[in-house]
């Protein structure tokens, strides 16, 4: 019988999920992890000697929270844990991993990708003045940091993480000057019969805008940005709502559409993409249980289509289950088929979500010329329309020959989207059509020494 050796990048709540099935059947899983503890993004534990409770950081998810928690707890003594681990390349059966400034080769004959996602944003301008964060970094800053980004901050954007984060903000005791919301009254309306399939989550979207309203704070709806005020620093924000400009005070603005999958490793490891109408992304090619189109390799979690933290314990147990069927080990195949009609009952939510809060597809068009869309290569909108008209390009990856967005530090995981949506609107065609970025090492920036004065030591597994 041949040896398998399991490897976990993520140990968020799809991970944990994943560990604890191999490890019931008696494997012993090595988990990658980027964090310095377990839990992911959205239930990520603060530093050690942090004084505020589960209850206060969560919210309503605490319980949850805690649950994943105390799992990863239970499970250290049964796998290989290795926090503040960055998989940087992969290729072959091996990643590439960097810990504590060292870069190390890690061998792997079964791979659970539970990569999770990040913030989905569009450029405007001003966004990049000092006191702009996105929705995810402005929860990092509460949770991890225990502080705000702001003495007053507008919240803008779109989705059920919008009002979370405001909310949180405003529990914590920091002013919440407004939130902006770019979905409209009558799209949420419209979606209220497929939320209804889930009314506790309906129920606690309701409660977080009730009780904002409640302590004074301005909720919008319908609304366009139009820039940041302030040079050194934000001073305001002025959007655009039912054809008129108006303006709020602040110093600092948190935004975000929604998240994107992070799917590089899944890239380099050469698997299947396919288009993903609802995330408006592309994600990898999976069937119900997980499985890539690459042999051995699994998907989960937000990494592989934004479903949610519920979801995404139930697809890292999922995958997992899929890779002891493959691996002829014991699986019971009863649980992976109740885990399966979870998984589609979800997806009938996120489908209603994303009706409620819809990704504002005229935004890209929008954009300045001179608003910069490319922050590494300082590339703007004009450059990439100017490029799509005189040379012709209709795809992402001859743009980004011509013009080099998106071969800068975070290569295009910031810039890709508005990238394609931009090139999308450029040449009169959707998004799906004009492909995407091809992914290359490493993933996210890393010390020159790493690449090209070390060579990776392998270590077993």
């Amino acid at each position: 019988m041949s040896i398998v050796m399991p490897v976990i990048i993520g140990a968020g709540p799809a991970g944990v999920r994943a560990a604890q099935a191999l490890v019931a059947q008696g494997l012993r899983p090595v988990i990658l992890d980027e964090g310095l503890r377990p839990g992911g993004q959205i239930y990520r534990q603060p530093p050690p000697g942090f004084k505020r409770s589960k209850s206060v950081l969560y919210g309503f998810e605490h319980r949850k929270a805690k649950a994943v928690h105390d799992t990863m707890q239970e499970l250290l003594s049964q796998v290989d844990y290795r926090p503040g681990s960055l998989v940087w390349n992969a290729e072959g059966k091996t990643l590439d991993v960097l810990r504590d400034g060292v870069s190390t080769a890690v061998p792997y004959t079964h791979l659970i990708l539970a990569t999770g996602a990040t913030d989905r944003v569009l450029p405007f301008p001003g966004w990049l003045t000092p006191g702009v964060y996105t929705l995810g970094g402005s929860q990092v800053a509460l949770k991890f940091q225990g502080c705000a980004i702001g003495s007053s901050v507008v919240f803008m954007g779109t989705g059920p993480l919008l009002y979370l984060v405001a909310y949180q903000y405003a529990k914590a005791g920091a002013k919440v000057a407004a939130v902006l919301d770019t979905s409209r009254f009558g799209d949420r309306l419209a979606a209220l019969p497929g939320m209804l399939r889930a009314p506790g989550l309906l129920a606690k979207g309701l409660y977080y805008m009730g009780w904002l309203r409640a302590h004074g704070v301005p909720l919008h709806s319908g609304v366009r940005p139009v820039a940041v005020h302030g040079g050194d620093r934000v001073t305001g924000l002025s959007y655009r709502q039912d054809g008129q400009t108006r303006t709020v005070d602040c110093d600092a603005v948190a935004y975000g559409l929604a998240l994107r999958s992070e799917t590089q490793l899944a890239s380099l490891l050469g698997c299947q993409f396919e288009f993903n109408t609802r995330d408006r992304n592309w994600t990898p090619l999976r069937d119900a249980a997980g499985r890539s189109s690459v042999p051995g390799i699994y998907v989960a979690g937000d990494g592989a289509a934004i479903a949610g933290a519920d979801a995404a314990e139930l697809s890292g147990e999922r995958a997992a289950l899929a890779l002891l069927e493959d691996t002829a080990a014991h699986y019971d195949a009863q649980r992976a088929q109740v885990l399966e009609a979870r998984l589609a009952a979800n997806s009938r939510v996120r489908d209603a979500l994303e009706r409620a809060f819809p990704f504002p597809v005229d935004w890209a068009e929008s954009i300045a010329d001179d608003t910069v869309i490319c922050r590494c290569e300082e590339v703007t909108a004009g450059t990439l329309r100017h490029a799509a008209r005189d040379t012709g390009a209709q795809e992402m990856n001859r743009l980004k020959a011509l013009t080099r967005v998106g071969m800068g530090r975070c290569q295009g995981r910031m810039c890709g989207t508005a990238a394609a949506e931009v090139l999308a609107h450029a040449v009169g065609r959707k998004p799906a059509d004009v492909g995407r970025l091809r992914n290359q090492p490493p993933v996210k920036p890393i010390p020159v020494r790493v690449v090209c004065l070390e060579r990776p030591e392998k270590v077993s597994t």
